[in-house]
């Protein structure tokens, strides 16, 4: 049952707060009470999704690239000199990938890498250290169905998802004694810009939105169902209609069939 009091005064940091999911988590918590801070590689935007936002004049606007990792300790000192502490991490930034293995060139693949793997965990361990002086603290992890089974055109995307599975997995079994919670969390196709942002082989954008995407949830239910899941401390949620489900059990379960299904199947 949803607990109204949960996110109501306290700070949360969200990542790739500028649109799509990130923005329609950032309403979420500020509707419910929480102060913000928002990041991304878009300042216009991202100060125009603060001014959306409830009590827009309790949130601060700190934009950044996830590749700036050097930077991380000296804004998460900001964060903490201005709140005092950063109750939620939502890792929510990142960029996608369309195009075949053989033409993807190896710095598309770096970059992928860096962006939705390195960065996130690059501001994760920035936090940590606070998190763990206090015993408090959660972190959520916007990853991707495409982190618990793989698909066509997206090798560098699934490997940097696959990649978070692995180390923030990892972390929650070494926090587990500190308080501290970890929450994955695995949307299939959400209505974002995530396709029209994605790189191609030779690192320029693909543009247009493909057909899942363009046929997947609205970002406000993805949003709500990830902050059901944090409210429950769940450790992993996969978000999206029942036929993505359905395949990332059949990929545990029966992968030989998974992968005949896969081959005959059309994928943007």
């Amino acid at each position: 049952m949803k607990s109204p009091a949960q996110f109501a005064d306290k700070v949360a940091w969200i990542t790739g707060a500028s649109s799509g999911i990130g923005e329609a988590l950032a309403r979420a918590l500020a509707a419910e009470g929480a102060a913000l801070v928002l990041s991304s590689n878009e300042p216009d935007e991202l100060e125009e999704a603060r001014k959306r936002c409830a009590r827009p004049e309790a949130h601060v606007c700190l934009p950044f690239n996830l590749t700036e990792g050097e930077k991380f300790a000296d804004l998460a000192a900001q964060v903490l000199e201005r709140y005092g502490r950063v109750d939620y991490l939502f890792n929510n930034g990142g960029v996608s990938q369309r195009s075949p293995a053989l033409e993807t060139s190896l710095a598309v693949v770096r970059q992928v890498m860096e962006i939705d793997f390195f960065g996130h965990v690059a501001l994760t361990k920035a936090l940590l250290p606070s998190m763990v002086a206090r015993k408090s603290g959660h972190i959520v992890v916007t990853t991707s169905v495409m982190g618990l089974m793989p698909a066509p055109l997206r090798t560098a995307y699934c490997a940097a998802k696959h990649a978070l599975h692995g180390f923030f997995d990892t972390l929650r079994a070494e926090l587990w004694r500190e308080g501290i919670q970890v929450t994955l969390v695995c949307p299939a196709a959400v209505r974002t810009k995530i396709s029209e942002n994605a790189l191609t082989g030779d690192g320029s954008r693909f543009g247009k939105m493909d057909r899942l995407i363009g046929t997947g949830m609205s970002p406000d239910e993805c949003a709500r169902q990830i902050l059901e899941a944090v409210r429950r401390k769940k450790f992993e949620v996969v978000i999206g209609k029942p036929r993505y489900k359905v395949a990332v059990w059949l990929k545990r379960l029966a992968p030989s069939l998974y992968y005949r299904v896969l081959a005959n199947t059309k994928v943007d």
